[in-house]
């Protein structure tokens, strides 16, 4: 029975954290067994914010690659891919350019939640938004008719984006016939991972963020500085392990002791220090597996190289498919 395909990506514009691992990236891991793949480096949609600085969105497609081959990305089953590779994904933009209005984009929540962002840390700047920025929905449609994605892995709050292309796909077999494939959402359930600083999001621009490829001094240090209850003045002070942002860690790679930490740090039993200090061994233990394929991988680069050179050809013969059918249906193959 063929396998429904499954199209999904990620934008290089930095290494992987723990909240890409217990949330999205750790559960593509799973849905790799199950699907007919696409796994997209976008780093023409990394360019849309970081167009001045290319030379950061070069450097971590690499970085990426072997970020997700290391968690345990497998070549053989995802076809792991970089889109500015695939120049049919940016005929299809402008194809589908026609097919939505600016107000339509502007409309968009997440597009509007992303500029106020943009606002509310660049003040009168982050009004200048480019083209390519609002309009990333018409590429990310591209992404997925291009490879006729059945499945879109994605949270609540990507629903809007993945509704947009639906959309375009109706308009589009409306007017040129039935050629593109309606995306649905599948929901994913993943935790959203808060940040050493207590931030309801770990992120990258937030600097509250344990990577994967921070070495064990790098996590000591981080984990120091983390947030803990602020009642708790001395060390036989009962406390709020609820509020502690170290034990939010314990009960992600600790588990097997979480009940022992709770009881003993409301009872005033357990210092922060005693506790930081089992948390970092607890968290450089559970990075190992990571850091060993992570070393593998940067000994071996031509590797990761080829692998992204060999699932980008794959996916190109899926995209030049399409884009031959969406030209028949336009009337513009010519020769």
């Amino acid at each position: 029975m063929e396998k429904k395909v499954i199209l999904t990506g990620i934008r290089p514009t930095g290494n992987i954290h723990l909240g890409h691992l217990f949330g999205a990236v750790g559960n593509w891991v799973k849905l790799q067994n199950d699907y007919d793949f696409y796994l997209e480096i976008a780093d023409v949609q990394a360019l849309t914010d970081n167009f001045h600085n290319p030379e950061k969105v070069n450097k971590n497609v690499y970085e990426l690659a072997s970020d997700l081959l290391s968690i345990g990305i497998d070549p053989k089953k995802v076809h792991l891919f970089v889109q500015s590779s695939i120049p049919e994904i940016a005929e299809l933009t402008v194809f589908y350019s026609n097919l939505v209005t600016m107000a339509r984009l502007y409309r968009n929540p997440t597009v509007k939640t992303e500029i106020a962002q943009k606002k509310a840390l660049f003040g009168n700047e982050g009004e200048s938004v480019t083209y390519g920025f609002v309009g990333y929905p018409v590429s990310q449609a591209a992404d997925i008719t291009a490879f006729k994605g059945k499945y879109i892995p994605v949270g609540e709050d990507q629903l809007p984006l993945i509704e947009q292309c639906r959309e375009i796909v109706r308009k589009f077999n409306s007017i040129y016939g039935d050629v593109l494939e309606e995306p649905e959402p599948l929901l994913t359930t993943t935790p959203r991972i808060k940040g050493l600083d207590g931030n309801e999001k770990m992120g990258k621009s937030l600097g509250n963020a344990i990577f994967l490829v921070d070495d064990e001094e790098l996590v000591s240090k981080k984990i120091m500085g983390a947030v803990t209850d602020p009642q708790k003045i001395k060390k036989d002070d009962p406390a709020n392990p609820d509020v502690c942002m170290v034990y939010y860690y314990h009960k992600l790679v600790n588990k097997e002791n979480t009940a022992t930490i709770c009881q003993e740090c409301q009872k005033g039993a357990r210092g922060c220090v005693a506790c930081k200090k089992e948390l970092i061994n607890k968290m450089n233990e559970f990075l190992k597996d990571f850091r060993l394929k992570k070393e593998y991988y940067n000994n071996n680069r031509d590797e990761v190289m080829a692998i992204l050179k060999n699932g980008t050809e794959e996916a190109r013969k899926a995209a030049k498919e399409t884009i031959t059918e969406v030209k028949k249906a336009m009337k513009i193959n010519y020769f």
